[in-house]
């Protein structure tokens, strides 16, 4: 058992003490806002029915939780502080050198950024070398994916540590072979973004139409086999380099625009309604409810096979499946 500080609680910090906790930890959490406490147990209360679907380590249990009344404190006699911090680099930069001047020098710090390079950020400390990204995704009680980002000042063994731990959690570390703003998936994901709001700009498609056309095709085969493992299948026998042969000349076609649009009120306004026709009378916190339901479905059943986010779950969360894969009805999160 370990002791972790989560420095910032909105979506992301408080995903972290989820899954921190979820493993058997010791949380300490600190935000400068008034009244997170109340908000934060309220938030992993709720959640613990999810993440008991997933399998909880015996030490599991919300005793673990403890509130700091100032970041000195939260950051005392830890092994781990996880900053999830607004994405603003001043902001963090002034974060971490208060941070790196209350932990011990044993302690790895790092930062849930989604794009900032850890050069910026680290510059601002004493000692650079125990701080690197940790770039999770939401729901971070869920996905298994963080990456794993080092500065110029990153000692590797910084880098091995955090692997090795955040692996433990059963997360997937992708540690990113050079430093790049965006890192690997965000960087995927803003590109499909940007054409999504070319399309909704352009009068192509809805909001809704193009949903469509990723949770009706590659949506479905994305979740265990990726983009480049897909397109090697679409080469038939002779894989990827037939692939790219046959259809590598279409990439010169101008089908794509990779500048972003401009982000006019008419736009905004087409995204919103969109969106908001699309969610229907279903709130938020329904929304959220159906996405976790529907993620811990999809990993019980790659589990079945050992691959993608399914080779990573608890064993005895794999069990809680029936004969044909589904999750019984009172192992559902209330």
């Amino acid at each position: 058992m370990k002791t972790i500080a989560i420095i910032g609680t909105g979506v992301i910090g408080t995903g972290w003490a989820a899954r921190f906790l979820a493993n058997g930890h010791r949380v300490k959490v600190w935000d400068p806002s008034i009244g997170f406490e109340d908000k934060v147990r309220a938030k992993l209360t709720s959640l613990w029915p999810t993440l008991a679907n997933l399998g909880l380590a015996p030490s599991a249990s919300m005793d673990n939780l403890a509130f700091s009344n100032s970041l000195e404190t939260a950051c005392e006699g830890v092994f781990l502080v996880q900053e999830s911090a607004p994405e603003n680099l001043e902001l963090k930069r002034a974060l971490h050198a208060q941070i790196d001047a209350a932990a011990a020098p044993e302690t790895i710090i790092a930062s849930s950024s989604s794009g900032l390079l850890p050069s910026d950020i680290q510059s601002a400390t004493q000692h650079p070398e125990r701080m690197l990204i940790g770039h999770p995704f939401n729901p971070v009680y869920l996905l298994p994916l963080v990456e794993l980002v080092g500065g110029e000042q990153t000692a590797p063994q910084t880098i091995d540590t955090a692997k090795a731990f955040y692996a433990s959690l059963g997360m997937q570390p992708l540690v990113v072979r050079k430093e790049i703003e965006g890192y690997l998936s965000d960087r995927l994901q803003e590109a499909l973004w940007r054409e999504a709001l070319h399309l909704v700009n352009d009068d192509i498609a809805t909001t809704a139409e193009l949903d469509a056309a990723i949770i009706y095709g590659p949506g479905l085969r994305w979740a265990f086999m990726g983009t480049c493992l897909t397109f090697h299948l679409a080469g038939g026998e002779s894989g990827m380099r037939h692939m790219l042969e046959q259809f590598g000349p279409a990439l010169k076609l101008p089908w794509t625009k990779l500048q972003a649009p401009e982000l006019t009120e008419g736009l905004i306004d087409k995204m919103v309604s969109g969106t908001a026709e699309q969610a229907g009378a279903q709130t938020i916190e329904d929304l959220e409810t159906l996405r976790d339901q529907c993620l811990i479905d999809i990993m019980q059943a790659l589990s079945r096979y050992q691959t993608g986010a399914g080779a990573l779950i608890r064993p005895q969360a794999a069990a809680t499946t029936t004969s044909d894969g589904a999750i019984p009805h009172d192992h559902y999160p209330s």
